[in-house]
């Protein structure tokens, strides 16, 4: 069951998208300032983070700055009254990766979630960690390791990580790629931005880039990934 920490200080809503997201599956927690927030996050990992604009003692844009600076890819959905653009591109900027004026329909809302949380390599069935030979992608903290070496990825590389572990062994078309991490709620990725992002994980991944051990490619089809040691 995925986790979300809901932070907003007005009671009735908090009650209402509570009542909503346990219905949906989620495992729901509260916080209704930036200062409980923060402290809920340092004793407890979270799939997905809600964060209201405005708060008692701060905003949601630097709770979620603050997450970002902490190295934590963990979701986040910005829910606001202010729908201006200035406000979405500094929220957006600031690390979110989605934006909800209120008021909104509770449907609509889960339905961003669910699609965020694919998005991001996290659903209700999974557990916190994907094993794959000696890498371990902690998909709660967003955070991978290769032995005792962490290795820094972008959230694109992250997520790519995450869909080839899980179909270890299966080719992965370049079509599925971009269905699965891109899709119309997501941002556009073109093939040779694909490529791209492809090469950059080797060199993170690879002990050997030019020649791949764990992700190679299947010409004319697409990626696969072999789960063996370096």
């Amino acid at each position: 069951m995925s986790r979300i920490l809901l932070v907003e200080d007005d009671v009735s809503l908090v009650d209402a998208l509570r009542y909503a997201l346990q219905k949906s599956g989620y495992e729901t927690e509260t916080a209704r300032s930036a200062s409980e927030a923060k402290e809920r996050m340092e004793h407890t990992a979270y799939d997905l983070l809600l964060l209201d604009v405005a708060l008692p003692d701060g905003t949601g844009f630097e709770v979620c700055e603050g997450v970002r600076k902490a190295g934590s890819r963990v979701p986040v959905i910005f829910l606001t009254a202010a729908d201006d653009e200035m406000s979405i591109v500094r929220g957006l900027d600031g690390g979110g990766d989605d934006y909800v004026t209120k008021p909104f329909k509770l449907g609509e809302l889960c339905s961003r979630i669910r699609a965020l949380l694919r998005r991001s390599g996290i659903s209700a069935e999974e557990g916190q960690f994907l094993r794959s030979g000696d890498i371990v992608v902690d998909l709660r903290r967003g955070r991978v390791m290769r032995g005792d070496e962490a290795l820094d990825l972008t959230s694109a590389e992250f997520r790519l990580l995450g869909l080839f572990i899980r179909n270890e062994g299966i080719v992965v078309t370049r079509n599925m790629i971009l269905e699965e991490l891109w899709d119309s709620g997501g941002s556009f990725v073109d093939d040779n931005t694909l490529s791209v992002y492809v090469r950059r994980l080797r060199e993170k991944i690879e002990a050997e880039p030019s020649a791949p051990k764990h992700l190679v490619t299947v010409r004319g089809f697409g990626y696969r990934w072999n789960g063996e040691k370096d």
